[in-house]
């Protein structure tokens, strides 16, 4: 089993950056990739990026290119989330996730999630 836990969310007004991180815990030797996903209310949960736990191979959604930037730290089991240039559109709880397998179309194991809100 893997643990997540998420922080680092809160308010900012439109323009501004937040740092999300998130730390894993257990066995985390098992996990392939990391990733952040989303959900705004009313929407479903959308990917944001994720990055392979050895490598560090990144990618992101078009949404958010430019302005995120995901890494990781393996001393410290930490993936890093920076959201620069935030915007009203997003607003959601953002959530860590694990997966296993690159084979995998699902992510095993999830956070609690954490509340990101930008004002306008």
């Amino acid at each position: 089993q893997v643990q997540l836990v998420e922080s680092g969310g809160g308010l900012v007004q439109a323009g501004g950056s937040l740092r999300l991180s998130c730390a894993a815990s257990g066995r985390t030797f098992s996990i392939y990739d990391m990733g952040w996903f989303r959900q705004a209310p009313g929407k479903e949960r959308e990917f944001v990026a994720a990055i392979t736990w050895s490598g560090g191979r990144t990618s992101y959604a078009d949404s958010v290119k430019g302005r995120f930037t995901i890494s990781g730290d393996n001393a410290k089991n930490t993936v890093y989330l920076q959201m620069n240039s935030l915007k009203p559109e997003d607003t959601a709880v953002y959530y860590c996730a694990a997966r296993r397998y690159n084979y995998a179309k699902t992510y095993d194991y999830w956070g609690q999630g954490t509340q990101v809100t930008v004002s306008s």
